[in-house]
């Protein structure tokens, strides 16, 4: 790869950050070309040398965020198998809560994706069906029923936690669902 090739390479890698850390903030509709190009310090006309359309880079910020939430997840416990209990206890965290331009893009984005188009939905569904099967690996289940509640309350703990005013309550829903996805294990 020349300079040239690694540069654009470089650079878009800069735009997906800032464009995944956006859309975890502020949801799908906040993508914005000028303001993700401007804040990777970029022209806004060099845009189409990166993406060949809006909907084209929505799709690949999408993918950037649930792929950076992944790796997130993963660099909090490196170890190669976490437990079912190691990642209900990660995942309703007030960390993971609070963290939302680092935390899970299911969580922050499941509600727009499900307003989206076709190749949104498909990207997110992808994810979703990943992290049922991290689950269901996780419980040392053939079936991914129990998997499929459990990611169900976690993504849905998480994300009503988030809505919750009240510190106290938020916590609650995200305590009260990992006790009881716990005596699932």
């Amino acid at each position: 790869m020349g300079h040239s090739q690694a540069e654009k390479a470089k650079n878009r890698d800069r735009i997906l950050n800032k464009a995944a850390a956006q859309i975890r903030d502020h949801g799908l509709q906040s993508l914005s070309v000028g303001k993700a190009m401007g804040a990777a310090r970029l022209t806004h006309g060099g845009f189409y040398g990166h993406f060949p359309s809006r909907a084209d880079f929505l799709v690949a910020a999408l993918k950037h965020a649930l792929l950076a939430g992944e790796a997130h997840a993963r660099a909090a416990a490196p170890e190669k198998k976490r437990s079912f209990a190691q990642m209900v206890k990660s995942y309703l965290s007030r960390a993971h809560r609070d963290g939302r331009k680092t935390g899970c893009a299911i969580a922050a984005l499941a509600g727009d994706a499900g307003r989206a188009d076709v190749e949104t939905r498909r990207v997110m569904a992808e994810h979703i069906e990943a992290f049922v099967a991290q689950i269901a690996d996780a419980r040392g289940e053939g079936s991914d029923e129990k998997a499929i509640v459990a990611v169900s309350a976690m993504v849905g703990a998480l994300t009503l936690s988030r809505v919750m005013t009240d510190p106290k309550r938020a916590d609650a829903f995200l305590r009260i669902t990992g006790e009881h996805l716990l005596t699932m294990a």
